[in-house]
């Protein structure tokens, strides 16, 4: 029995991020044989780490539970894909909602709608069908997966936003958020201007 706070189902989490990230690989090598160049840049993975899921459990006042990490909560297992071009973000989304045993029930698209900060990304909670059992005593049972896809623009300016929040005692925090912003929005300019050229180029062929 794990002591973690997934229990008996930790087993189960790393074969089923592991056969998803086979999928994704899969369709990714497919594109490529189809228009000659990969979809994505970095395809990241991981399971959520024992004490990160019990933090944001007392923080959404949930019981410490696998219940709660592995129903309540939806990100016990994230994928992140990081692309060079914006329209690649989207034909990955329409490679994720044709996956086997992939039911999207969650979308949010801060790339075309942004976040008051800046921060723009797409996420995605996929409801996977696995030959495990799950929280909830189901055979087969359903985990959640959830995916974010991102520019290699928008991936800098969130891993910089990020270290932002959770360093303590910064100096200016207003000021760096106002500089965030403006980043953020130069960021989204080249990416349309990057997707414009690319657009373009193909024209050409």
């Amino acid at each position: 029995m794990s002591n973690d706070i997934y229990g008996k189902y930790s087993a189960y989490l790393p074969q089923i991020m592991n056969h998803m990230a086979a999928e994704i690989r899969a369709y990714s090598e497919k594109e490529k044989a189809r228009s000659g160049s990969m979809i994505y840049e970095h395809l990241l993975f991981r399971i959520k780490a024992d004490q990160s899921m019990r933090s944001k459990c007392d923080k959404r006042n949930l019981p410490q539970t696998p219940r709660s990490a592995l129903y309540d909560l939806h990100d016990a297992i994230g994928f992140r894909i990081v692309c060079r071009f914006i329209d690649d973000i989207y034909t990955n989304i329409e490679y994720i909602r044709k996956l086997p045993a992939c039911r999207v029930v969650e979308e949010k698209d801060y790339v075309r709608h942004a976040k008051p900060n800046g921060y723009r990304s797409y996420h995605m909670i996929l409801a996977v069908t696995v030959p495990y059992e799950d929280v909830l005593g189901q055979l087969p049972g359903t985990y959640f997966v959830e995916i974010q896809l991102r520019t290699l623009a928008m991936d800098s300016w969130a891993s910089l936003e990020h270290e932002m929040k959770y360093k303590k005692n910064i100096k200016n925090p207003e000021m760096i958020s106002r500089e965030l912003k403006r980043c953020a929005d130069e960021l989204a300019s080249c990416d349309l201007s990057m997707q414009t050229i690319r657009n373009l180029i193909k024209e050409e062929e």
